[in-house]
């Protein structure tokens, strides 16, 4: 991109979400359940004779107020059935697609708990992974829902952390050129550290990195704690943790719930997985393969 190209394109802003919107087949269940039992004021309502094509069913497009300027909107397309290929089913990667609202504090989440399961709505678990705690539960559709608070916010570390780590991916995922793809986590986090260190890593020994944030902290009191690791502040926001050779972690130790222990090397990894499950995390010094 050329410095003329830059100079033409606006320096814009987004201001929060406006609405997400999905199909519906259940008219009255789900303005009961959003506008009845969650208590969402339903807002607006677009009611239409098709949008112009002639294979364009009828609707209905109606929004609840979900707070701060934002609303959840769904399609209702009279007189059509939902089709096979945009079924909800019970899967990781279809519940990837779901609607997460915020909350100010834990107690106005412990709140909403209340109210869902006073309502007889299902509730599905309550988790805290990194960042956020979460409850989740489904609407009549089979759509996930979301109610979470932030524990701390976004800093620069973060963003700095962040980019790291989808740059390399990115690399992993351009450098198949045609070949197989990455299949694991696991180089990711490797190239992750060679980024964030260069030729500073030790391969005769085993070594995480880990940002320096809360979530993450029990890593390096408990490291520091062991004979014979030593930690390294290494003042980019990262402190890296040296095994002798080989470093080990227990979960229950550190008092990592499973959605914060199985991303504890997102940091960066110098070395080998040999065993990473719900209890135990073993890393030996390596060259990645």
């Amino acid at each position: 991109m050329t410095q003329s190209t830059q100079a033409a394109i606006p320096a814009v802003a987004l201001h929060g979400v406006h609405h997400t919107a999905r199909p519906t087949w259940k008219l009255a269940e789900t303005v009961h359940f959003y506008r009845d039992l969650l208590g969402l004021p339903l807002v607006h309502a677009i009611s239409a004779k098709g949008w112009g094509p002639d294979n364009h069913a009828d609707f209905l497009h109606f929004f609840f107020d979900s707070g701060n300027g934002s609303t959840i909107a769904f399609f209702y397309y009279i007189g059509t059935e939902r089709p096979d290929w945009l079924a909800v089913r019970e899967h990781y990667q279809d519940r990837a697609t779901h609607t997460a609202w915020r909350v100010r504090d834990e107690a106005e989440l412990l709140q909403w708990r209340q109210r869902v399961e006073a309502v007889g709505i299902a509730l599905r678990y309550q988790i805290r992974h990194e960042v956020i705690e979460s409850i989740y539960f489904n609407d009549p559709n089979g759509y996930p829902i979301e109610i979470t608070w932030q524990v701390r916010p976004f800093s620069d570390a973060d963003q700095r952390d962040a980019a790291l780590t989808i740059d390399a991916a990115i690399d992993l995922e351009r450098a198949r050129d045609g070949g197989e793809a990455f299949a694991s986590i696991e180089p990711v986090w490797q190239r992750k550290a060679g980024n964030i260190e260069g030729n500073g890593v030790d391969r005769d020994k085993a070594s995480v990195y880990v940002l320096d944030v809360p979530e993450f902290a029990p890593l390096i009191d408990v490291a520091r704690k062991t004979e014979g690791y030593r930690t390294t502040t290494l003042g980019n926001g990262y402190v890296r943790i040296d095994g002798n050779p080989t470093l080990q972690f227990r979960r229950k130790e550190l008092g990592f719930k499973p959605a914060v222990w199985y991303g504890a090397l997102t940091g960066g990894l110098a070395g080998q997985i040999r065993q990473f499950d719900m209890d135990a995390l073993v890393i030996a010094p390596g060259v990645p393969q």
